[in-house]
């Protein structure tokens, strides 16, 4: 029990550093954009960029932890994230802060994915699914702390101080996970690290239609929780015209649906079936995002109203997130981090393109806003669907 727990720690934390370098300097997005003489516009390609990195080498995390294990890639993604963070804080132009940000972006994601592989590697059925709710529940935590935790440093140490607090985090992840990471994957279990093999195994995974479509659905329910820490800013800033200390008001709540989702969905993963608690989470965010277009129609936005429907589809999202991903990871048994670098990478790629170019769109706007969250949960509940008909087809 004692090791279960610990682990679920580290795996959490791990998962967590993909969020806080997305969310501790959203704060400073003015300050950065005045510091480098540079426009708001530009200013999110910071974020973008970083996602974009982020959703590339997640394509080849699983495969090469699949290869040479998980925990030697996992050590090595973390000294190459801990030099993009120092790198970004001292950056001496823009060019170079969105270098180091693509290098942080392309090594944060090395903990999620592979974190995702251990969890099958060591757990099956209902004791995966709740293992995966348990680590959702912790790792829930930094997208509420991070842009609070900025904030403060920003006002009182300037844009900067977020870069070294990522260096921190950083560096008690490597002190944790020499300690507490244990090689989930023997050396016998490993495939061989050949490129011909390689491809064959990504080619077979491109083409398994069931797969696609089920991660695409993992994708879109995400991005309707992504859209608005993408626009964090201009929603807490322009929208509801709070200061930069004020980002709590929105992720807090946020924090708070998910860690409840999640702490209901591993509560309930030995009684209730997986696909009963998917349909639960995708009509629950249906509903949320029904509500959240209402209000936004009739009331202009204001706290505590506006973040309401964002922490009710947080609560949805944990209830589904669990077992679409287990479902999804588990159509290829034989290749789980490859396939989890893959389902990742559709997340993250359309997280950076929801960033770069939906929230631009959308975040001038609450009522915007809502139409957007609406429409990931319809295009999610779809795609599910879609790849629900194709199991069901190929076991007919």
């Amino acid at each position: 029990m004692k090791a279960a727990r610990n682990l679920t720690l580290v795996l959490a934390g791990l998962a967590m550093l993909g969020p806080f370098a997305t969310d501790t300097f959203l704060p400073s997005f003015p300050a950065i954009s005045t510091h480098f003489h540079v426009s708001s516009v530009l200013v999110q390609q910071t974020l973008s960029v970083y996602l974009a990195a982020y959703a590339f080498m997640t394509l080849f995390y699983g495969t090469l932890s699949d290869s040479f294990g998980r925990r030697p890639v996992i050590m090595v993604s973390l000294l190459i994230f801990g030099i993009g963070s120092i790198g970004a804080a001292f950056a001496p132009s823009f060019g170079w802060l969105l270098f180091f940000r693509g290098m942080q972006g392309a090594s944060a994601g090395a903990g999620r994915v592979i974190g995702q592989a251990i969890v099958r590697d060591t757990l099956q059925g209902a004791a995966a699914q709740k293992m995966l709710a348990n680590i959702m529940m912790v790792f829930g935590i930094a997208p509420a702390i991070a842009p609070i935790i900025g904030g403060w440093l920003h006002v009182a140490y300037g844009w900067q101080s977020t870069f070294v607090f990522t260096f921190s985090v950083t560096v008690l992840l490597l002190l944790a996970c020499l300690k507490g990471l244990p090689e989930s994957l023997p050396a016998a279990q490993r495939q061989p690290f050949h490129p011909g093999v390689i491809a064959r195994n990504y080619w077979r995974a491109l083409r398994h239609q069931e797969f696609l479509l089920r991660s695409l659905a993992v994708a879109f329910v995400f991005s309707g929780f992504a859209l608005y820490i993408a626009s964090a800013p201009h929603f807490i800033l322009d929208l509801l015209h709070l200061p930069e200390t004020a980002f709590g008001w929105m992720f807090v709540p946020m924090v708070a649906g998910l860690v409840l989702g999640s702490a209901v969905c591993g509560k309930l993963a030995h009684s209730v079936a997986t696909t009963v608690m998917v349909r639960w989470g995708l009509l629950f965010m249906g509903a949320t995002g029904l509500l959240n277009i209402v209000y936004n129609h009739f009331f202009v936005a204001s706290i505590p109203f506006a973040v309401a429907p964002v922490a009710l589809y947080a609560f949805g999202m944990s209830l589904a997130l669990p077992g679409m991903t287990m479902s999804t990871l588990d159509i290829f048994p034989q290749m789980r981090g490859l396939a989890a670098s893959l389902q990742n990478f559709v997340q993250m790629l359309l997280f950076a393109l929801v960033s770069g170019f939906i929230a631009p769109l959308l975040f001038d706007s609450a009522f915007k806003l809502a139409l957007g969250q609406a429409s990931a949960v319809v295009l999610a509940t779809l795609f599910w669907w879609l790849g629900s008909r194709c199991s069901a087809t190929s076991r007919s």
